[in-house]
């Protein structure tokens, strides 16, 4: 069995992709990293194909048009699950994800099913400003009030997941696109009995580039939120 697969999705990010992978590779970690591109137009799988010829544990899928965060999640967790990977992280490809969090997964996954990141537990930070920082911070604290789920972070990406304990969480199972993906996941595992611990993170603005969040995701997020209430309520 492999042991940890670092993965992301990318569209437009080849002034950060690079800057990602070095930063991984630096962290001196045995680890593979698996990158999903959606054709950029900003040639961004081309600095990958450059990136390499350097770095032999580079992987790098190319799809032929944009096709959404949870499609791709779901392509990344199928591909750890064939290729015997034990870890998986997921993380964004614009740095606003600091890889250096990476150790503090690895060892905490160790006791837990599924670790996430955290800007809203102690120790935790989000740079984020304005109207974004209060549509995250009390989306999640709505969230959280609506699913009567302990915890305070649902719409991340970066997560660790440790795969033998997993076995029988499906991924392909997370009905909802865009950043309600992430919610989705979060509420199917606690409601399968899976164990999640938040560890503290620093969320950082983009370096390069533009906030791709479109303002539809907040009317999606709503209704997938009341779904999954609806349907929970249903079922008792």
């Amino acid at each position: 069995m492999k042991k940890t697969l670092i993965a992301t999705a990318t569209y437009n990010e080849a002034k950060n992709i690079k800057i990602l992978i070095n930063r991984l590779n630096n962290l001196k970690i045995k680890l593979d990293i698996l990158i999903i591109d959606d054709n950029s137009p900003d040639g961004t799988s081309l600095v990958i194909k450059q990136l390499k010829k350097r770095f032999r544990n580079i992987n790098l899928i190319e799809r032929s048009k944009k096709s959404g965060l949870d499609s791709a999640h779901k392509l990344i967790y199928n591909y750890a699950l064939r290729k015997n990977y034990l870890y998986l992280i997921t993380m964004d490809a614009d740095l606003s994800h600091n890889p250096k969090t990476i150790p503090k997964f690895l060892k905490m996954i160790k006791k837990y099913d599924c670790v996430v990141g955290s800007r809203y537990v102690k120790g935790g930070r989000n740079d984020l400003k304005g109207f974004r920082l209060f549509l995250s911070k009390y989306g999640n604290l709505f969230i959280q009030f609506i699913l009567r789920i302990k915890l305070n972070e649902f719409t991340t990406s970066y997560r660790c997941f440790d795969l033998l304990k997993l076995k029988k969480f499906n991924l392909n199972k997370v009905n909802a696109k865009g950043y309600s993906f992430f919610m989705y996941t979060i509420y199917l595992l606690d409601k399968q009995g899976y164990s999640i611990k938040e560890i503290p993170i620093t969320f950082h603005e983009r370096n390069f580039g533009k906030s791709k969040i479109p303002k539809i995701e907040l009317i999606r997020t709503l209704f997938n939120i009341f779904l999954i209430k609806f349907n929970s309520l249903l079922k008792n």
